[in-house]
């Protein structure tokens, strides 16, 4: 849904500063810095949005607007019958980005596949370790044991050789992770000793080649004029970071970002009736959560964490966080995803039952540290409110609870150790629509100590959502995601919260902004009018 009013020309161009108002440069207001810039390392949205987006290109895309697979890199590809051997058919004469350190002398080809791979899942590539070397999705996903081995046929043709069928490996490929990186760049860097300018320099095959960033302030890029597929509407791209929602919405208003991400709720509102703002809006494939350590006493015990749950006020949570833009979450996965389980009952919400519980199973004065993000998401927009609020849910139960939080890049990176203190706020937004991308991603075995921040291993969960992974259709995989729901709600790992509508702001003038569902923001086709 699109609401949209309009200002006279004239007084809205009068309002913009020279470098927004021109039509060749498109500036956004984004709610944080990037980790880095090498997609595999890293899961955060905030990351990918300045790097795997305009930067580089994966083997398969996902078309803005869907999750509708399509080709990218890889211009065809085939399934064998037995599921065991993906082969890709590579396009012909994609050229890679250049930068002061790096000019290609070839074209993109399969070594650089084998390559984007082979780093992730092989500890003796020389790039495994590169800038911390923590490949949370391929790890969190499976891969290692899943993908054999990677053949090249030709310099344009590239089989993957699994170890079993994998139902949702085609859309895998069109994820963040999977974004394909230069070996030959690789190689200049390794011989240079400057390994780390990948992360730090990227170089990919996007349409937007990356020019400079400042940390914390603003990232720079310029369009590639040698892309192979439809060039960027707009001459330069300009990232203007800036974490605070109210100003993001001033430097809107004032010209000076023609997008911004992630608007207060309680604001959305009166940019609905602004005359000079558009505001889109669509429902999130998303669920933010609250995630214990269940590898730390006492919260090792279901019954504590289900004790816990039921002392949460999640519509309180909704009406102050959300204000009408989230519904209480029950499952892990959003109610607009196949296999969702809505027989599924949510935790009741009684805190004098809650307090019995913590007594039967001998827990008293119990002190709880909650986690809260330093950024606004859209499954999240004010962590630190959400906490305050449980602080305040917890106390009433006779939980004495902490609010801490750290800069975003070690939030993540700290939230991820095994014997971290505390419970997590955190949440996500599906990747490629399928089941799988939160259940296994986020709840599997293979996840602990990575993307699993409860740290949560269940050997009957895993090997349902194991099982699901190989079944060719969604008929016969969803019964198994919906008994693993179930697993999942009676061990609570989670406290799930809400899900959430995603709004986006912008002005007038943008022309081709099409909300994502799988949450990224893509500016490579939006333009400004005259």
């Amino acid at each position: 849904m699109i609401f949209k009013n309009k200002l006279a020309v004239g007084l809205l161009m009068g309002a913009l500063g020279a470098s927004a108002a021109s039509a060749q440069s498109l500036v956004y207001c984004s709610e944080g810095s990037p980790e880095g810039f090498d997609p595999a390392l890293y899961t955060a949205g905030t990351t990918f949005d300045a790097s795997s987006h305009p930067i580089y290109n994966r083997l398969t895309e996902f078309k803005t607007g869907t999750t509708e697979v399509q080709p990218g890199l890889a211009e065809s590809w085939e399934v064998s019958e037995d599921g065991m051997t993906v082969t890709f058919k590579l396009r012909q004469g994609v050229k890679f980005h250049s930068n002061d350190q790096f000019t290609p002398t070839r074209d993109f080809n399969a070594d650089d596949v084998i390559f984007t791979f082979d780093r992730q899942g092989n500890e003796e590539n020389p790039y495994n370790d590169v800038s911390g070397g923590t490949f949370e999705y391929f790890s969190s996903m499976s891969m290692p044991e899943l993908v054999e081995s990677i053949e090249k046929v030709d310099d344009y043709t590239v089989v993957f050789h699994l170890t079993r069928p994998e139902a949702p490996f085609i859309a895998n490929m069109a994820m963040d992770f999977a974004s394909i990186v230069s070996k030959e760049y690789a190689d200049a860097m390794m011989e240079a000793g400057t390994p780390e300018m990948v992360n730090q320099a990227p170089i990919g095959t996007g349409p937007f080649q990356f020019q400079a960033y400042q940390k914390d302030a603003v990232i720079r890029y310029l369009r590639n004029d040698d892309y192979w597929g439809d060039p960027a509407k707009v001459e330069s791209l300009i990232f203007a970071i800036t974490p605070d929602a109210s100003v993001r919405y001033q430097k809107v208003q004032a010209g000076e970002c023609h997008v911004m991400a992630y608007p207060n709720p309680a604001d959305v509102q009166a940019m609905k009736d602004a005359e000079d703002i558009v505001v889109m809006e669509q429902e999130g494939l998303n669920v933010g959560y609250l995630a214990y350590n269940t590898q730390v006493a006492p919260y090792d015990n279901p019954a504590v964490r289900r004790a816990l749950n039921m002392a949460i006020d999640k519509q309180a949570i909704i009406d102050v966080v959300f204000q009408g833009s989230g519904e209480i979450a029950k499952n892990p996965i959003p109610p607009t995803m196949w296999s969702y389980n809505d027989a599924i009952e949510d935790d009741e919400y009684n805190p004098e039952r809650a307090q019995e519980i913590l007594a039967e199973e001998g827990v008293e004065d119990l002190q709880l540290k909650i986690w809260a993000m330093p950024v606004q998401r859209p499954y999240n927009p004010n962590a630190r409110r959400m906490a305050e609020l449980m602080q305040e849910d917890f106390s009433q139960i006779g939980v004495d609870v902490e609010i801490v939080s750290y800069e975003w890049g070690e939030y993540l990176e700290r939230s991820k150790e095994e014997d971290r203190d505390g419970a997590v706020l955190l949440g996500w937004t599906g990747d490629n629509g399928d089941p799988d991308n939160f259940l296994a991603v986020l709840l599997g075995c293979d996840g602990v100590g990575g993307s699993n921040r409860a740290q949560w291993c269940n050997e009957e969960f895993d090997a349902l959502i194991q099982d699901a992974k190989v079944l060719p259709t969604q008929e016969e995989r969803a019964p198994l995601y919906e008994q693993a729901q179930e697993i999942f709600k009676e061990e609570a790992p989670w406290a799930t919260i809400a899900h959430s509508v995603v709004y986006m702001t912008m002005r007038p003038e943008v022309e081709g902004y099409i909300v994502h569902p799988l949450g990224g923001h893509i500016f490579n086709q939006v333009g400004l009018s005259e």
